[in-house]
């Protein structure tokens, strides 16, 4: 009986994370899809405690408490730091399968059970796990710039790194022909970690958003292969979902960046381009205060915002709606144009501008607007670098060349929110802001939008 209702909470489990999966596509659903994923984690939670195999709940209790205590303070955190936490969810999860697989192999090595596919299976375990760990802790690390962001290379990198990777593979082959070969399990573990820091220091801060994907994928391939070794459906199911759906998630990226896996890897996108700042700064760039927003904008019959990472440090998202608000009020159309990698993860000012209860049909997909903004009076850019640059489209020597930009350059005048002229996260200065049709607003991006709404209304007392 038991087995049975085991079997039943898997299979609901698993159609929830399928749902989970297909309602989180869309900002409207998103909500249903987390708590629909929530709910089939509990489920299988629920049937996996049901096993016969286990006998004993003080530990499983005590790692709860644990594990919440730990987890419930890192749930608290700004929506800025929410990819960085996403790193080091998959970080644990990675760790988890590393550990699972080592007391695998602990436990069946002296009782004689190790078989060649149950070895093969932890090797595979223990290498995805362990990488996955110490290259989500870079991948945090980078992303809250703990760890330099830019590029860290070396002669021979590449090498060294696929000899590292193709000697923890030979280690775990030598394991599956005689699992008694106990010497070349703890190599199989250090070679993964070490592994998994040198694959992330060659990549820069750009392409970050792009390696959580990834490190996602191999966080739930991590997972499949613990649920073989642990002979868990559900397990395999779930890892075999989260990895298919982290590739396509970095295979869509890479195409919105016109990236491959290989330049994401191994070609240290994002290093600082010598020369480009100077060039740059041989250029004066003219600035505006919010009252000169403001009366361009009252002559304008179409306004563009374009969010990005700025917008999001400065929690400027209510300050945006506002903004919107007042344009609608003046029968103004206004639009956010969404570039599919702004921020620092997917959908990161979706989150930001639903938050503050901007219409979904106000966010507009950058494919989808981009043929439009020749006839827009006024972009504004708050906080955006890497994604509205031009030389994207034609200098050939940018870390960026070839990425799909916001193509804000084609609009009548752009509005550019900077707290300073520093280079964006890919390392290279934006030649959008010495255009002849930008005007530059310093400042705090919140105190500066807060400024513009007051002086369309008419209200008094602005700082800028």
């Amino acid at each position: 009986m038991t087995e049975h209702i085991t079997q039943a909470a898997y299979l609901v489990a698993a159609a929830l994370f399928v749902f989970s999966l297909r309602w989180m596509s869309h900002p409207k659903t998103a909500r249903r899809g987390v708590a629909a994923g929530v709910g089939g984690m509990a489920l299988a939670v629920f049937g996996t405690l049901l096993h016969p195999e286990i006998i004993a709940y003080g530990w499983i209790v005590i790692a709860v408490i644990v594990g919440t205590a730990i987890g419930v303070p890192l749930s608290r955190v700004a929506l800025t730091a929410v990819p960085q936490r996403t790193a080091l969810s998959h970080a644990f999860g990675g760790l988890a399968a590393g550990l699972v697989g080592t007391a695998k192999y602990s436990l069946w090595l002296p009782e004689g059970e190790l078989t060649a596919f149950r070895t093969g299976a932890i090797a595979l375990e223990v290498i995805l796990g362990f990488l996955t760990f110490t290259g989500s802790l870079m991948a945090a690390g980078k992303l809250q710039e703990v760890i330099p962001t830019r590029p860290i290379t070396y002669r021979g990198q590449n090498f060294i790194n696929l000899a590292l990777l193709g000697i923890a593979l030979l280690a775990g082959v030598g394991l599956v022909i005689d699992p008694t070969l106990w010497a070349l399990f703890p190599l199989l573990v250090g070679l993964s970690l070490l592994f998994g820091v040198l694959l992330i220091l060659p990549i820069g801060g750009a392409d970050m958003p792009t390696v959580i994907s990834l490190l996602n994928s191999y966080a739930g391939l991590a997972a499949v292969a613990m649920g073989f070794v642990l002979e868990n459906k559900v397990l395999i199911i779930a890892g075999a979902l989260d990895g298919s759906s982290g590739l396509i998630l970095s295979i869509i990226m890479c195409r919105a960046m016109n990236r491959s896996f290989t330049n994401v890897l191994f070609g240290a996108f994002g290093q600082v381009q010598s020369g480009a700042k100077d060039a740059v700064e041989q250029k004066p760039v003219k600035s505006a205060t919010a009252q000169d927003a403001a009366d361009l904008l009252e002559m304008a019959r179409e306004v563009v915002v374009v969010p990005g990472y700025g917008l999001a440090v400065a929690q400027a998202q209510h300050r945006a709606f506002e903004l919107y608000e007042q344009l609608q009020k003046r029968g103004i159309r206004c639009r956010f144009a969404i570039h599919p990698v702004a921020g620092r993860m997917p959908g990161h000012m979706n989150v930001l501008l639903a938050e503050a209860n901007v219409p979904y049909d106000a966010l507009v997909e950058m494919d989808d607007i981009n043929g439009d903004l020749a006839q827009v009076d006024v972009a504004i850019v708050v906080g955006a670098n890497d994604v509205v640059n031009p030389a994207a489209r034609h200098d050939q020597s940018s870390p960026i060349y070839g990425m799909p930009i916001i193509d804000v350059d084609k609009c009548k005048t752009v509005l550019a929110i900077k707290r300073t002229m520093n280079p964006g996260f890919a390392g290279i200065d934006n030649e959008l802001y010495t255009a002849d049709n930008t005007l530059m607003l310093f400042g705090d991006a919140k105190a500066v939008l807060s400024d513009v709404v007051k002086a369309l209304s008419g209200e008094s007392g602005m700082g800028h």
